[in-house]
């Protein structure tokens, strides 16, 4: 990872904020504003930017082992939830665990559910709730998955040193908890 070596202040000669990173589009677009609006701090973008710039490329990639597998993201965080877990979770508790809408966690069950992955058992005590968990062919698709995506995940950050990965998972993480407190997400 490359660091930004401290604050440049104007009064050093650059815009208000660190000088940006070259050679990526966020510092293009940081050097496009501080051309017509040199009085407003891009700090900000600098990182927001390049986490969103990073997100955006990493989903467009959409994972190759799991694209082989037949398996979106999406889909791959419900079965992973369940195979961490290790135990059968509701709807609702799979949307709170892979932060997504209710909606969305309902339409991957089905698809899962068809392509025989999980199944879904009614509560003895309320016909409304059901139980989602992995059948055999899902923990197994799972369990062949995982070391691919997490070895695609490895070559994909090849590029930073282990101490570089390890203190961009900190800030991560950091920057993370400070967002769940601040939007009320939940907290795993």
């Amino acid at each position: 990872m490359t660091a930004v070596n401290g604050p440049t202040t104007r009064a050093q000669g650059g815009a208000a904020g660190p000088e940006p990173v070259a050679g990526d589009i966020v510092a293009a677009v940081v050097r496009q504003w501080r051309a017509v609006r040199p009085d407003v701090d891009t700090g900000p973008m600098e990182i927001i930017g390049r986490v969103n710039r990073c997100a955006a490329l990493l989903q467009q990639a959409e994972d190759a082992p799991l694209r082989r597998a037949g398996l979106t993201r999406p889909e791959f965080d419900v079965l992973g939830t369940l195979r961490r877990t290790g135990h059968e979770l509701t709807p609702g508790e799979l949307a709170r665990e892979t932060f997504s809408s209710g909606a969305a966690v309902t339409k991957r069950i089905k698809q899962l559910a068809e392509r025989g992955l999980v199944e879904r058992r009614g509560d003895a005590r309320d016909r409304r709730v059901a139980h989602v968990h992995l059948t055999e062919a899902g923990r197994d698709l799972v369990d062949a998955v995982l070391p691919e995506q997490l070895s695609y995940e490895t070559a994909v950050l090849s590029g930073l040193g282990t101490d570089d990965r390890r203190q961009l998972a900190e800030l991560l993480g950091e920057l993370l908890v400070q967002l769940e407190g601040r939007l009320g997400a939940p907290r795993g």
